[in-house]
């Protein structure tokens, strides 16, 4: 990193909704926390000055039981554990939330990452409904609960005597901390133009997801009565997020900078947000994982340079077929499938949403009944849904459906969670991933995956456009054709379908069966690849170069 031999390196708050620091600790849903957990271990491995925000959760996101008729329910939630958190002494702080006064207080987590993090939550049992449930609720809640984070993020840190000087916001979540510093500046007695000049020399913002949905937007009437324009009114709120209030329109609107999370996600969301006056130039940072979390000990120690490269490549199989053997007991322990570790195993684990499309390979019968009765091809799926997106969940009663028809080839696994994830990127022979392009913003497992050798076999889409090169680290899928932001998603599904049937009938069976050689080749390209280039360290440090210099 070149910040500090020629400049101060600038003090910086990192706001998140969710942190996905430990699998026992279930204030994260997904890919968003993940994402802040990794950043926030690599922010305390490196000593760097980042503060990171976020909100105590009662209870986490939700968990998934398949019923007997195949089809997702949600399961009982456990209260979050708080072992690890320690109490912070501040001067008091609060917030109001439609017209209540809400006092709160802060934890700092002492487990997980050496870095400063701290969780806020309501003060008094009555207010604790605000945080009870991450996710959860009506849009009313939504809205407190982003107070809480950007409103009363803001005043911690003042009460905590933080010198801020970049406030990094992760998604659209922490939207409401800006309005915050423009009340602040409006207070010290500048015009609402003039303000928000000022707090965006000191804002920047990471955009996600190019999915509607994760764009969220309130209506300004309802962000009004819930206080969280904190003084502005109607035609300010709409200045800086428009009518309904985009929470993405008014992050880049009050940001000097903001990023995409891979060079392709970039090109989209320049695309997406083009129409946008006065917003913040989009950068592409991409985004990466923490090593040490998720690149397996063993592959670190079969793959050290000083040993000769016939006794790495041994070492290297060794390893992973060690953990593979532990990903099929695991598979046999939950739910009494034996699958083989000599044979192929394609993984498959991310959110359940209609654009990740993890049914595409079930699409064509003929095709996937040849496939699957050669017996060189098994199949683990994993992944959860909202438990409101019908959508999400009749595509994962699909996946048990095809585990229930073909029990000795295809396998689901319930209630997908960090630990989970370690297990399968780490024990799988090749990360399976075929997201409607250009809908992948990043796709971070993949990064986690590679890392472990277990090769990636993916649409050019999300980071993987960067790292793939076809038949050495992995395998693409198809090309870079199609757009399911304006084209035919029909067309694109049957397209993408051949072209995944292909690959892995002529390339992947192939070389896995053939040329065992050329795979651990493979598998060694992948994980230099990826070691450095896709990890939160260089993520890290590209923010500080990239995101947050003056």
């Amino acid at each position: 990193m070149s910040t500090s031999a020629t400049r101060a390196v600038p003090r910086a708050a990192y706001f998140c909704m969710e942190y996905g620091l430990d699998a026992g600790f279930s204030i994260y849903s997904g890919g968003l926390g993940v994402l802040a957990g990794d950043t926030m271990k690599s922010v305390g491995d490196l000593k760097l000055p980042v503060v990171g925000i976020g909100l105590l959760w009662a209870q986490g996101y939700t968990t998934q039981r398949i019923n007997a008729s195949g089809h997702p329910e949600e399961g009982e939630i456990q209260d979050t554990a708080r072992d690890g958190l320690r109490p912070v002494d501040h001067p008091p702080i609060e917030v109001t939330i439609a017209g209540k006064t809400v006092p709160l207080c802060a934890y700092r987590v002492d487990r997980f990452t050496s870095a400063t993090l701290y969780l806020l939550e309501p003060v008094n049992d009555d207010d604790r409904w605000i945080t009870r449930r991450l996710y959860g609720g009506t849009g009313d809640d939504r809205v407190a609960q982003e107070i809480v984070l950007g409103v009363g993020g803001v005043r911690l840190l003042r009460a905590l005597g933080e010198d801020i000087d970049v406030y990094h916001f992760n998604e659209g979540h922490a939207v409401f901390a800006g309005l915050e510093l423009v009340r602040e500046q409006k207070a010290a007695g500048a015009t609402f133009d003039d303000a928000v000049a000022a707090v965006r020399q000191h804002i920047v913002f990471t955009t996600h997801t190019p999915v509607k949905a994760g764009n969220e937007t309130h209506d300004i009437g309802l962000i009004l009565k819930m206080g969280a324009g904190v003084g502005l009114d109607h035609g300010e709120l709409d200045s800086l997020g428009g009518s309904p209030f985009s929470m993405t329109v008014a992050g880049l609107r009050l940001s000097r900078r903001a990023n995409a999370v891979a060079e392709l996600h970039g090109d989209t969301a320049r695309r997406m947000w083009a129409h946008v006056d006065g917003a913040a130039p989009i950068i592409a940072i991409t985004n990466g994982v923490h090593a040490p979390t998720w690149q397996d000990a063993r592959i670190r120690a079969a793959t050290v340079p000083d040993k000769p490269a016939a006794q790495r490549a041994l070492a290297l199989w060794a390893a992973h077929q060690t953990m593979k053997g532990e990903l099929c007991d695991h598979i046999a322990a939950r739910t009494g499938a034996r699958l083989d570790p000599e044979k192929l195993l394609i993984g498959f684990a991310r959110r359940a949403t209609a654009y990740k499309r993890a049914d595409l390979i079930f699409g064509d019968d003929q095709q996937i009944e040849a496939m699957l009765g050669s017996g060189h091809l098994q199949l683990v799926f994993a992944g959860k849904a909202h438990p409101k997106d019908a959508a999400g969940n009749s595509l994962v009663a699909r996946l048990v459906e095809a585990s229930r028809r073909w029990p000795k080839s295809v396998v689901f696994l319930e209630n997908y969670d960090m630990t989970l994830g370690a297990l399968l990127t780490r024990g799988a022979d090749v990360w399976l991933n075929n997201p409607r392009r250009p809908m992948e913003a990043s796709g971070t497992s993949g990064m986690k995956a590679a890392m472990n050798g277990c090769l990636n076999a993916s649409i050019l889409d999300g980071w993987w456009p960067e790292g793939c090169e076809h038949g050495v680290t992995g395998w693409q899928i198809g090309d870079a054709s199609g757009d399911a932001l304006s084209g035919d998603i029909a067309t694109q599904d049957a397209r993408d379908r051949e072209a995944l049937y292909r690959v892995i009938e002529s390339e992947i069976i192939p070389r896995y069966y053939e040329d065992r050689a050329a795979w651990i080749r493979m598998m060694e390209a992948s994980i230099r690849m990826a070691s450095w280039r896709f990890s939160s360290d260089r993520m890290v440090e590209d923010y500080f170069d990239l995101l947050y210099a003056p």
